[in-house]
């Protein structure tokens, strides 16, 4: 039996419970099952709603781009703000909670960002909860309650927030806003984070389908009592905004008017805008698999996460757990620009802008990091955060050496000005390309025999620490300056002579036909894959002789028990490549299968741990369909469409809204 059928036949086994809990249909996920529940962010690129499996409640929310100082080690990380959208609801004096409801059901709707949770109560009344990030209001969200009672029953409903452990300083206020025809009930939070950097203020109100109920305050909770009949559906929304001091100089204010403004709009407008941003993305960003409904679902609920995750024109990155958890500390790496970008730059170019957005703002910081090291030009942190000062833990030592870093993000500048051609975008983005390539000439060394080295780095394997000659260091610096040389041709800038000599005289090892890790490497085990990168996704192995031993070679030595998940989406883009459909398929398969949790398939980083939602796999795993199965290549003129391979299984694969003409592939 083969390494892959093996790993197949157990993976059934070990997983078949998780795998087979996944219900609904291609754009519906559907969970009926509590235990081992791994919750859903509900985001819209500022705010992250995290699902929980207590009926009425989130789990937490996540700012994005908002950072504070963790107090025991001065580390930034992002800011959990107030859960706004808990409520607490009683029928006939008898609250509801997790312990005493049946016929628990909880479907997360991809193609419309919600999340609804279905219960019964007794024998009193079914119960429905949807919950949304409004993808036109990026600081508004929204909880839908409907009740069908199945006999006369009085309900209280009222509306209580939760302040995360880590703020301080808590101030609550409840207010009717007097009109000339009605009241607007207000309810507001307010909490410093934990040093008092950042304000938060969370604001919510409710709304009724016809005349508004009478809210009261009782306590910390806001609500109102109702009496409904049988057999006749209520619904009503607790709805507002949450607002931060680093985006909005008066947050408070600002979280009422968000209340405000959806009170003025009404249940159904709100749903409405909500609704149709979802379907633009999706009508112009979208995969299509026919004969594998699994796969569906994964493929489509990876595209659904990054979506989530960033938004058009906001200027921000997306960190490895995006908006469903403080994994990483909210921080951005080059997940960003190697593992999850090329699928945004494929779908959503714009969406993808906004990640180099991220970068060119903090170029100065950049550059005053390669200073700090004594190296010229622009040095970008292996950790950012929102100040681009390099925020990785000093206990996490390797991270200053992991450099490769700043020659991402320069390839991921160049891919786009490649992906649209727009010369205007690359003259005003110039500054980032030269600043990269004048921190790689001054960081390599020369040798006696005129080569050069880059001595003393981390690359993307992480097991390999502070190695001379790294073959992903080094090759992407190669790229980077090649890159940055066909810039300058374009845009009439002098070409720094050294770029061209450090491009092509950079060492890159081989050994016995095969390309080195790094110098003086002897087959040790990789955390993930390091020397394939160079055929995918850089360009600097093109030979498809050398690519298969490196492949077949390599494909061994990663650690399968705690590597990552990226690395198996590069080996399928690979292998589909040079014809092998079924090493293609069984390496996207295991791209996300082992990393798949309860009971929606949320990715975990690895097959043995348990922090997901992790982007950059879902964004590798895009990767695997894309520019594998659909045959999509990027290249300097823009985006190149091969034949592609389908899996076996499937019936076609229909990529719809590549590039900037929004292009459709159909495969059959």
């Amino acid at each position: 039996m083969g390494l892959n059928t093996k790993f197949l036949t157990v993976l059934l086994f070990v997983n078949f419970f998780a795998f087979a809990q996944i219900k609904g249909d291609e754009w519906n996920l559907i969970a009926n099952s509590r235990e081992n529940y791994f919750g859903v962010a509900m985001a819209n690129g500022k705010i992250g709603i995290v699902t929980d499996d207590t009926p009425l409640k989130t789990k937490e929310i996540i700012l994005n781009g908002v950072y504070d100082t963790n107090p025991k080690n001065g580390i930034s990380k992002v800011v959990r703000g107030i859960e706004f959208l808990n409520l607490h609801l009683s029928i006939d004096d008898q609250m509801i909670d997790g312990s005493n409801i049946d016929h628990w059901s909880q479907q997360v709707s991809m193609k419309e960002g919600t999340s609804t949770t279905s219960f019964q109560f007794k024998d009193l009344a079914q119960i429905k909860y949807t919950i949304l990030a409004n993808r036109v209001l990026p600081y508004s969200a929204m909880a839908i309650v409907e009740i069908v009672p199945m006999q006369d029953i009085e309900i209280s409903a009222f509306n209580y927030m939760n302040v995360p452990e880590e703020m301080k300083i808590t101030k609550s206020e409840f207010r009717v806003m007097k009109k000339k025809n009605y009241g607007i009930p207000l309810f507001k939070t307010t909490a410093q984070t934990n040093t008092g950097k950042w304000t938060v203020s969370a604001s919510t109100t409710f709304l009724f389908d016809g005349p508004a109920e009478f809210v009261t305050q009782k306590g910390p909770e806001v609500g109102f009592s109702k009496k409904i009949l049988k057999g006749k559906k209520y619904r009503f929304v607790i709805t507002g905004g949450i607002c931060n001091s680093k985006d909005i100089l008066d947050p408070i204010n600002e979280s009422e008017r968000q209340a405000i403004y959806a009170f003025l709009e009404g249940i159904d407008n709100l749903l409405d805008k909500h609704k149709k941003a979802w379907a633009n993305l999706w009508e112009t960003g979208d995969i299509q698999i026919e004969g594998d409904l699994d796969a569906q679902q994964r493929v489509r609920f990876a595209l659904y996460n990054l979506y989530s995750f960033i938004r058009e024109g906001s200027r921000q990155s997306i960190s490895p757990m995006g908006l469903s958890s403080q994994g990483y500390n909210g921080h951005i790496f080059w997940d960003t620009e190697l593992w999850m970008y090329p699928s945004l730059l494929a779908l959503q170019p714009e969406m993808a802008k906004s990640c180099l957005d991220y970068r060119s703002d903090r170029l100065q910081k950049a550059k005053l990091k390669a200073f700090i090291y004594g190296y010229d030009g622009a040095m970008y942190p292996w950790e950012s955060d929102d100040t681009g000062e390099e925020a990785t833990p000093t206990s996490a030592s390797m991270g200053v050496f992991e450099q490769h870093i700043t020659a991402d993000v320069s390839i991921a500048f160049w891919n786009y000005y490649a992906l649209t051609q727009d010369k205007k975008w690359l003259r005003e983005e110039w500054n980032v390309i030269k600043e990269t390539a004048d921190f790689w000439i001054s960081r390599v060394v020369k040798n006696g025999d005129g080569s050069y080295s880059i001595l003393n780095v981390v690359g993307a394997d992480e097991y390999a620490l502070n190695v001379d000659d790294n073959a992903f260091t080094n090759a992407a610096a190669i790229e980077s300056l090649k890159n940055t040389i066909k810039a300058a041709d374009i845009l009439n800038e002098p070409i720094n002579p050294k770029w061209v000599e450090v491009s092509n005289k950079l060492k890159i090892h081989s050994e016995n036909g095969i390309t080195q890790n790094y110098k003086g490497y002897k087959g040790q085990t990789t955390k993930q894959a390091d020397v394939n990168l160079l055929a995918y996704p850089l360009h600097v192995v093109n030979d498809e002789k050398q690519i298969k031993a490196d492949l077949d070679y390599y494909a061994a030595k990663i650690d399968s028990k705690d590597g990552p998940a990226m690395t198996y989406g590069v080996l399928s883009v690979l292998y589909t490549r040079l014809g092998d459909r079924k090493k293609g398929y069984d390496y996207f398969v295991k791209s996300y299968l082992p990393n798949s949790r309860p009971p929606f398939g949320v990715f975990s980083e690895s097959a043995n741990s348990n922090n997901p939602y992790f982007a950059t796999g879902a964004g590798t795993m895009l990767q695997a369909v894309i520019y594998g199965f659909g045959g999509v290549e990027q290249t300097d003129n823009g985006l190149k469409f091969n034949k592609g391979l389908l899996p076996e299984k499937w019936k076609s694969l229909k990529i719809i809204g590549v590039g900037t003409d929004n292009k459709t592939i159909l495969i059959k």
